[in-house]
């Protein structure tokens, strides 16, 4: 997957004795939530898988608990606008930061669809796989396998999020998103009985901080700026605005289902000069 380069990555400044301390701090409550977490899923999942299978009635609230815990462990403020959608389908949105993983999994029960590299990643990866992440290798020869997974889990109610745009950005815009992964929903008659309900990431920065305070981007990697975020003395807010759910089936194919999405994700943004 490529990575959105757009912008120069800001000056970090050091992190002073006060900020280590709000790591500790924050990052020890912060990974015995998260740990403690995947450890009751695990156990769950233990009951869940025999009796639903591929259904998920009970585990993903354990993760939705998880990830307002996590905010509110950061500081960071919250607030949603409308209301997640009960059809059946599937759901995109921008991609601005790591931290885009506990905003829209704190406000819905989804299930990330990320490239395969994803489950290899130390400690992520091992959170992924057990909430329920469906990993996607860019392979022709698995193309076909893939489809026939993402198919059985929106059948399944799983509402799968997508990041149509390919990379994460520096949480200001939204880049053009991708109309390839939307052909996955004009499939098998997928498009005769599914939506697809677009959604907005809005980070606002801690006062005095750099606008791009929260985006993620270019070459940063996650370690420092995972404690960027955890030492800083204020925190800004995001905000989730969920938009009305779109029918497939109103579309002709993947370019327009794509770009009507996109406009609706882009239109809730602040404009930035």
């Amino acid at each position: 997957m490529s990575t959105w380069h757009g912008e120069a990555e800001p000056e970090e400044a050091p992190i002073k004795p006060m900020g280590w301390l709000r790591v500790g701090l924050r990052g020890g409550a912060l990974g015995v939530v998260t740990y403690g977490g995947l450890m009751l899923l695990l156990l769950l999942r233990l009951i869940e898988r025999p009796l639903f299978g591929l259904r998920r009635p009970w585990t993903p609230w354990i993760t939705q608990t998880v990830c307002r815990l996590a905010l509110a462990i950061l500081g960071i403020g919250y607030r949603v606008r409308g209301r997640p959608m009960e059809h059946i389908g599937a759901v995109v949105a921008n991609h601005g930061s790591w931290l885009d993983i506990f905003a829209l999994n704190a406000c819905q029960r989804v299930y990330f669809v990320a490239k395969d590299d994803v489950a290899g990643w130390a400690g992520i990866g091992w959170l992924a796989r057990a909430t329920g992440t469906m990993f996607i290798r860019r392979d022709p020869k698995e193309a076909r396998a893939q489809q026939k997974m993402m198919e059985d889990r929106i059948r399944a109610g799983h509402h799968l999020l997508f990041f149509p745009e390919g990379t994460s950005t520096d949480a200001r815009r939204v880049l053009p998103f991708k109309p390839t992964l939307f052909q996955a929903f004009f499939t098998h008659g997928l498009d005769k009985v599914m939506q697809i309900q677009p959604v907005t990431v809005i980070y606002h920065a801690p006062k005095g901080e750099d606008p791009r305070f929260y985006g993620w981007w270019g070459d940063m990697e996650f370690g420092p700026h995972l404690l960027k975020v955890l030492a800083a003395p204020r925190q800004g807010r995001v905000e989730i605005v969920f938009h009305e759910p779109l029918d497939v089936a109103d579309f002709d194919g993947r370019k327009a289902l794509a770009q009507r999405s996109e406009e609706m994700v882009r239109s809730a943004l602040p404009h930035r000069d």
